[in-house]
């Protein structure tokens, strides 16, 4: 099921945002002309990955702890464990996250 989260024009190269999706928080990132949808939440502490800085390309770091995920896919390069990602696509005008 895709959900709306935000219109296209509402997000900047660069910029991040949380959105809800199916009651789940998910962080909402254009980086390079592209979109990447994972979890708002960090698995470590539960800090806000949406508020984390974007390094090494499509890493985003956690700014509580320093946990860092590929917007790719998910993974940490440095830490056990994953965040999920979502598929997103630009439809209209609207930004779509499939739950």
């Amino acid at each position: 099921m895709d959900h709306v989260v935000a219109q296209d024009k509402d997000l900047a190269e660069g910029g991040a945002l949380r959105c809800s999706v199916g009651g789940k928080d998910v962080a909402l990132f254009r980086r390079n002309g592209e979109l990447y949808a994972i979890d708002a939440v960090c698995p470590h502490r539960k800090g806000p990955l949406d508020e984390g800085a974007v390094e090494d390309g499509l890493i985003v770091v956690c700014p509580w702890h320093g946990w860092r995920f590929d917007l790719r896919d998910g993974s940490s390069p440095t830490h056990p464990g994953r965040v999920r990602c979502y598929r997103v696509r630009v439809e209209d005008g609207s930004i779509l996250i499939e739950s």
